[in-house]
């Protein structure tokens, strides 16, 4: 499965996992995020993130 990674800090979003605290369901794709949510650990948005298979 395709993941996210911010291209800032090097956080991985995984659909398979989501972002639970940020009230991302596992199963959740990165398309499907709304477009204000923000990476956890630095804050950078969506557009910060770039596709790929981490």
């Amino acid at each position: 499965m395709v993941k996210y990674k911010c291209m800032l800090c090097g956080y991985v979003y995984d659909p398979e996992t989501g972002d639970p605290d940020s009230g991302i369901n596992p199963g959740t794709p990165f398309e499907d995020i709304p477009d204000d949510w923000v990476c956890p650990i630095c804050g950078a948005g969506k557009d910060q993130f770039e596709e790929g298979l981490w």
